[in-house]
């Protein structure tokens, strides 16, 4: 799990810095443009190194079927609607709307589906992270409230809180995730793709394709390419915690690189919501087997599917290897007539059992 949590962390990094490299860019490309543009290049180089085609065949698997289409709606929607509250809001505000409403919509998709239950430690963190980021939307001298902009972000939450729970159920219905998260990338950039058509403007400049190459190869293919790692490896309400370190990568390149000021609730939120991460991560170790055993997908059906029991065990453990010995006591006797000597008559019988009744009949 400790591999899971790292995995997910990392991707959290990369994805906090999506809001301040777009801002600091300062490009006139439409948000959905953008958004567009880094899912069409980023699910391709994605794709590269992570597609096959026996993975492709496991996303059409029954179970599947319903959750391929869910992870392209909401990864759609999460890519349009973040970009545009960044753009509305702020990259500090609005990675703190989004993320902060994750952990509850992953929490609530684990609980109404698999009856996962968020033990003590998950409960602490979350609450701890979730009060953090209520800390960081309390208005400072540089923060840009709309209220457009903060219902794009909590639209864009839900939209990755649902993703989480998709990527879970494909990988427990044996799909390849490895394949399924840059399928799902690519076909929701060709979802959104008419806005390159309808609002091309200034997508050429060099400004824009350097930010395009970040959000594409960086903060897309390297980033799904942990995250799809890591999930599989924690509980969905643990991933979306963890998801909340994006926010706290996003208030701190505000303030390093944009200049955004830090008032004092919002340096105490990012305090509780590194207090809330540490919480979710450092008990991992002593969690029970059972709490990652369902969420292994593949790799899990191998572990009960590898070497099983005998399905017909012989109720009398030594009768196969009995056939061989059994004839040799019973022919020592050979010479004599049909009673056999009971010496022999009882070596036979002895834990080879009905084998002892063949040997004496060819005696």
């Amino acid at each position: 799990m400790a591999s899971g949590i790292v995995a997910l962390l990392a991707a959290a990094v990369l994805w906090g810095t999506v809001g301040p490299a777009q801002l600091l860019a300062d490009t006139d490309v439409a948000p959905v443009a953008l958004g567009a543009c880094r899912m069409l290049l980023g699910g391709l180089a994605l794709g590269v190194f992570t597609v096959r085609r026996a993975g492709l065949r496991t996303l059409w698997r029954p179970g599947a079927r319903l959750w391929m289409p869910v992870s392209i709606l909401v990864t759609a929607a999460f890519q349009a609607c973040f970009l545009e509250a960044v753009d509305r809001t702020g990259a500090a505000l609005a990675t703190a709307v989004t993320f902060g409403t994750v952990p509850v919509v992953s929490g609530l998709w684990a609980r109404g589906l698999d009856g996962e239950r968020g033990g003590a430690a998950w409960w602490c963190g979350t609450v701890c992270s979730v009060a953090g980021v209520g800390l960081l939307l309390v208005p400072g001298e540089a923060a840009r409230a709309d209220a457009a902009g903060v219902f794009l972000g909590v639209v864009a939450g839900a939209g990755f809180g649902t993703y989480i729970t998709a990527i879970k159920r494909l990988a427990r219905h044996g799909a390849d995730t490895a394949t399924a998260a840059p399928v799902s990338v690519v076909c929701a950039g060709v979802l959104v793709s008419p806005w390159l058509f309808a609002a091309p403007d200034g997508i050429a400049e060099p400004r824009a394709v350097a930010l395009v190459c970040w959000l594409a190869l960086g903060t897309t293919a390297l980033g799904y390419l942990l995250f799809t790692r890591g999930v599989a490896r924690v509980s969905a309400a643990t991933a979306g915690t963890l998801s909340l370190a994006e926010p706290l990568v996003a208030t701190v390149l505000g303030f390093v690189l944009l200049g955004e000021r830090l008032s004092l609730p919002a340096a105490c939120g990012a305090g509780l919501l590194l207090t809330g991460l540490v919480v979710v991560s450092l008990p991992a170790r002593g969690r029970r087997r059972d709490d990652a055993a369902p969420h292994t997908g593949p790799a899990d059906a191998a572990q009960h599917t590898g070497p099983a029991p005998n399905p017909d065990p012989d109720p009398n453990p030594l009768s196969n290897p009995a056939p061989a010995p059994s004839p040799s006591p019973a022919r020592r006797p050979s010479p004599a007539p049909a009673p056999a000597p009971h010496p022999a008559r009882g070596r036979a019988a002895g834990p080879a059992g009905p084998a002892s009744g063949g040997g004496h009949a060819r005696g």
